[in-house]
């Protein structure tokens, strides 16, 4: 097996992608109205994680581009040039940002019903609900904390692979303008594209 650096959205592709390959359990009997009320409910006061997962989805690749930069500024920009490209990076940066965190984020809140929401209905009873909605200190309480890394994990597993057609050629350009800004300012040649290892 030939080893590679993948993307963080690729890496998350395939760690939750071999995760739901494993996971075949029977299917559940259909959840009530009432029940599928609590899990909204539930899912609405927990918009703001999901928000936050789906930010922070976003933003890593970018992130460690930012760093990545950061080195190359260090050793190979002119110290009077840094200031410049630094800016001009932080910029294409934003501009990722505003258009991909608001795509993640719509789609996580979409997803979240038949992903966290199924788990929801599958493993807790509408009293059970009750109580997390009502936050009582309860064992129940505990029971659903031990559920959020799978609800998390299966919010994310979906939403890595609907969202990762649109944001790959995003995070390309994003990568691609950052090398042609550091190139230019180092003076160096633009770098040939990259190829795909063989698989």
């Amino acid at each position: 097996m030939h080893t590679r650096t993948l993307t963080p959205l690729a890496l998350a592709l395939c760690l939750f992608t071999g995760t739901a390959l494993a996971q075949s359990a029977p299917a559940a009997p259909a959840a009530s109205p009432a029940k599928k009320e609590l899990v909204a409910k539930l899912l609405k006061l927990q918009q703001p994680g999901i928000e936050a997962l789906a930010r922070n989805l976003a933003e890593q690749p970018a992130a460690q581009f930012l760093n990545q930069a950061s080195m190359v500024l260090q050793t190979r920009v002119a110290p009077d040039k840094r200031e410049a490209v630094a800016k001009e990076i932080g910029n294409d940066v934003k501009a990722y940002t505003a258009d991909a965190v608001p795509l993640v984020r719509d789609r996580a809140i979409k997803l979240a019903p038949s992903t966290a929401g199924k788990l929801l209905e599958d493993k807790l009873s509408e009293d059970e609900l009750k109580q997390v909605i009502g936050m009582l200190e309860s064992p129940v309480y505990a029971k659903y904390m031990q559920l959020s890394g799978d609800l998390q994990k299966a919010l994310l597993e979906k939403l890595v692979a609907e969202t990762r057609p649109t944001i790959e050629p995003k995070l390309k350009a994003l990568e691609a303008s950052i090398g042609k800004r550091l190139n230019a300012a180092a003076g160096a040649p633009a770098p040939a594209p990259a190829t795909k290892p063989a698989q």
